[in-house]
């Protein structure tokens, strides 16, 4: 309607002007309801053809959107593994750090099996004691060994001697007997070294492998013990929170409530453009929106991203080819726009729906002194042209509250 009042100022007006003053035609007499058409015809053509080609170039310069929201992600609240709930720590809806116990599972095996883990590592500390007393029981024994195979020796060397000396005064019975004597004693020898050996690997190597597996497995159940807790990833609110004592929870099917991050949907709002604006759409253009939630107000906005991909055209790889039939609604440019200022979204609630235009601006490159004249003037226009959606979101934002509490019947 606006633009077909201002069209009518540069077409019908005129045309009636030359007319009345003119040719001397009056509203009534020449001019009459019936014959409005044929006296103001000119003007009444070119009116139309002036006014669909500035609609067309206000709606594809200065695009409009009534799809536009504050989304933001919410995170079920699941255990990693499946159990019965044994506390609650949250009530429906409330707030939580990060870290916070939401609720706890029944613990009871893990806690068993951390015990038994604990328990295991006490025993192999006092199996390393024991080794360490079994070391000096082999050093004692290998002393002791030593010792005897000395004595031997030296008995075996007076044999020998007196045997060189005076022939025959020793039996050669008795000279083999310390011969099997001192291999004997040998052998007690390296029994005693091996022995030591053995228990001082088993203080060195094979205990401490022991502990750590057996601290490994301590780990394993803290783990898991500390599953049982569920626990806050982030600061946040806990809403839609049902969860009570003695309620049976699996991860893969049944979630025990809704925890929303701390700020979510008041960064960003994103908004879905037509697609024949997809060239329009640029990182940095100035935007307004109006949000249901806050009505009788325009939040200043800047374009921050706009999405490569239209979401219509995914698809997942199957066992049946696409059809483009199959995609009914065409899709949209997705567009990310934030406040202009600090604060500007502030008071709307996270998930409000939303009015938004963007508004081309050619200012540097009129600035840059290197387009023609007319083309300067014709991109003035186009920027001159913004000022009529400016004027709409401001109606719409006007007429909102009404049309949403009075003409929609609720």
């Amino acid at each position: 309607m606006l633009e077909l009042l201002l069209c009518s100022l540069l077409t019908i007006f005129p045309d009636y002007l030359y007319r009345r003053y003119r040719q001397g035609k009056r509203i009534g007499k020449e001019i009459t309801l019936f014959s409005v058409w044929f006296e103001l015809r000119f003007g009444i053509i070119a009116c139309l053809m002036l006014t669909v080609a500035l609609i067309t170039m206000i709606f594809y310069y200065h695009p409009s959107t009534s799809t536009a929201t504050l989304f933001y992600r919410t995170v079920p609240i699941l255990p990693e593994t499946n159990g019965r709930v044994a506390e609650v720590h949250v009530e429906l809806s409330a707030p939580v750090k990060k870290g916070d116990v939401i609720f706890r599972l029944d613990n009871s095996k893990q806690q068993a099996s951390l015990e038994t883990a604990r328990r295991k590592i006490a025993e192999i500390d006092a199996a390393k004691l024991a080794a360490e007393a079994d070391i000096l029981k082999a050093e004692g024994q290998l002393q002791e060994a030593k010792g005897a195979l000395q004595q031997a020796n030296d008995e075996l060397d007076v044999k020998r001697e007196l045997q060189k000396r005076n022939p025959g005064i020793v039996p050669q019975r008795d000279i083999e007997k310390l011969e099997v004597a001192v291999a004997g004693r040998q052998g007690s020898v390296d029994a005693a070294t091996a022995a030591k050996q053995s228990a001082s690997v088993r203080v060195s190597a094979l205990l401490p492998a022991e502990k750590a597996s057996a601290e490994a497995a301590l780990a394993e159940a803290q783990v898991d013990l500390d599953k049982t807790f569920v626990r806050a990833g982030f600061d946040g609110r806990v809403e839609q929170f049902l969860l009570r004592p003695g309620d049976v929870v699996n991860p893969m099917i049944r979630s025990a409530g809704i925890l929303i991050p701390e700020g979510a949907g008041r960064r960003a709002l994103v908004a879905g453009f037509g697609q024949i604006e997809a060239q329009v759409m640029k990182v940095g253009m100035v935007a307004e929106a109006t949000c249901i939630s806050k009505p009788w107000t325009i939040i200043p906005m800047v374009i921050t991203g706009v999405q490569d991909y239209i979401a219509a055209g995914q698809f997942r790889g199957g066992e049946q080819l696409i059809d483009a039939q199959n995609t009914v609604r065409p899709g949209t440019v997705l567009v990310y726009m934030e406040p202009l200022y600090k604060g500007g979204l502030e008071g709307v609630t996270p998930g409000s729906s939303c009015v938004a235009n963007a508004y081309t601006s050619n200012h540097d490159r009129i600035a840059s002194g290197q387009l023609s004249a007319f083309k300067s003037f014709a991109l003035h226009v186009v920027d001159a042209t913004g000022i009529v959606h400016a004027m709409l979101l401001r109606i719409q934002a006007l007429l909102l509250p009404v049309k949403t509490l009075v003409l929609s019947g609720h």
